[in-house]
């Protein structure tokens, strides 16, 4: 998988299991090192070239599926894959059984843009983003 998304043709999309885009971060490491006999630098290196964006979707006590969190992958810090945090799901209460609330920004801006650009995208602010 990160070896096709790596090839230059944009427009990739895969799913995983874990806890968390961080967590999801750490199961690529371990599937991509149980299969290849790898550095695990140039395995963090292959994640943050790859991915662009992590959707994380969970399952809620009142057994819906919501989106709890949109990252970015910033890049690479001290051989760390960095994640920039862009939307959380936050809890508002729950009526009728039903868990309510939505995704909140997180304030960050969105870092890299360029691939956005070269679609015409010229304008994405945070909070028009329609979460």
């Amino acid at each position: 998988m990160l070896q096709a998304m790596n090839t230059g043709h944009d427009g990739s999309l895969s799913t995983g299991h874990s806890n968390s885009a961080h967590d999801m971060v750490s199961r690529l490491e371990t599937m991509v090192l149980s299969a290849a006999d790898l550095p695990v630098t140039v395995v963090r290196q292959q994640i943050s070239s790859a991915i662009d964006i992590f959707v994380h979707l969970s399952r809620l006590r009142d057994r819906s599926r919501r989106v709890m969190e949109i990252s970015e992958v910033a890049g690479l810090k001290d051989g760390e894959v960095v994640l920039n945090p862009l939307y959380e799901f936050q809890e508002s209460g729950e009526r009728e059984g039903r868990v309510q609330g939505g995704l909140v920004s997180c304030a960050n801006p969105l870092m890299h843009t360029a691939k956005l650009r070269m679609a015409g995208v010229t304008s994405y602010p945070l909070s028009q983003a329609g979460f």
